[in-house]
């Protein structure tokens, strides 16, 4: 039972990273605009939210400006893709790229760091719950703020004129234009908003969940959430479920070394990989038919219609 609870109470906590950052995806690709350069708006944000941490002893701020250093790649990436008409596979994988290398600069002389980051802080009444409560209510403040997020994001797509927008510009764009609304502005603003949302997902990994910075840290969790976005059916709530299972996948590995069983690390690493392309291969089809309109064009190697 112990082992199932740290493996769970894992899994929120460093599921967390990744639902922030596929909430993010969702809002961009509801408007028709898929983002491979999520992961390198995460790794930003990683970094950016480190040294903020570092050198001013407030991860609050840190975690503020690790979201707005992950909105300005993404914003680069959207006027990239929708002002230019750029590859949208192309400019994404471009940003990770520019990423990688931006925080392998700047990010050696914070190797080693110590910083002041989010604790843990157990809710009181809510975690003595059995079972529940350790693994939902002892956790740190940005995986509470994303309990908030969930709810907020869904709230926004499917019961506000801002979210009307987003999901018609996904859909049927020529009637936003028709109507007089400005198509290019509502994808970049989707976008915009998605990064933030992923730099925030990279901060939650280096300030409250591993309290380190190291080169290349988030390790594909930005992939994993383009992935989840599309087998959940681009729905937050199914989002946030995936989420905590790959983080649970992340999870096991050091649940099992801790208690000295003797499984190979490196298989360990590929688990959540693994699952990520079986439930792909299983759900792949299915879920592509609901794919957004304007967002099946993209994966039919066309360019969304303005």
């Amino acid at each position: 039972m112990n082992l199932i609870i740290d493996v769970l109470t894992g899994g929120v906590r460093g599921g967390t990273s990744i639902l922030y950052a596929a909430l993010g995806e969702t809002i961009s690709e509801r408007a028709g605009v898929i983002n491979l350069g999520t992961e390198g708006s995460m790794l930003l944000g990683a970094l950016a939210a480190y040294m903020v941490a570092a050198d001013t002893g407030n991860p609050w701020l840190g975690a503020l400006v690790g979201g707005l250093i992950g909105a300005v790649l993404s914003l680069l990436h959207a006027l990239l893709v929708v002002w230019r008409g750029a590859n949208q596979f192309a400019s994404g994988l471009t940003m990770l790229f520019l990423a990688l290398g931006l925080t392998s600069l700047f990010g050696a002389a914070y190797v080693g760091r110590t910083i002041t980051p989010f604790e843990v802080w157990a809710i009181p009444v809510l975690s003595d719950i059995p079972f529940i409560g350790p693994i939902f209510f002892e956790q740190n403040a940005l995986v509470y703020l994303s309990y908030l997020a969930v709810p907020t994001v869904w709230f926004i797509l499917f019961r506000t004129k801002w979210g009307l927008l987003i999901r018609t510009a996904g859909e049927r764009s020529d009637a936003l234009t028709v109507n007089g609304y400005h198509v290019k502005r509502i994808r970049i603003a989707a976008v915009t908003a998605g990064g933030f949302l992923a730099g925030v997902g990279g901060a939650q990994l280096s300030i409250a969940y591993t309290n380190s910075w190291f080169e290349n840290m988030v390790a594909g969790r930005g992939f994993i959430a383009v992935a989840l976005v599309i087998f959940a059916s681009w729905s937050p709530i199914k989002v946030m479920g995936g989420a905590y299972l790959f983080g649970a996948a992340l999870a096991l590995g050091p649940a099992l070394q801790a208690r000295g069983v003797g499984i190979n690390q490196f298989a360990l690493h590929v688990i959540p990989f693994v699952l990520t392309l079986v439930v792909l291969a299983v759900l792949g089809r299915r879920t592509i038919s609901a794919a957004p309109a304007e967002l099946k064009r993209v994966f039919e190697n066309g360019p969304p219609t303005t």
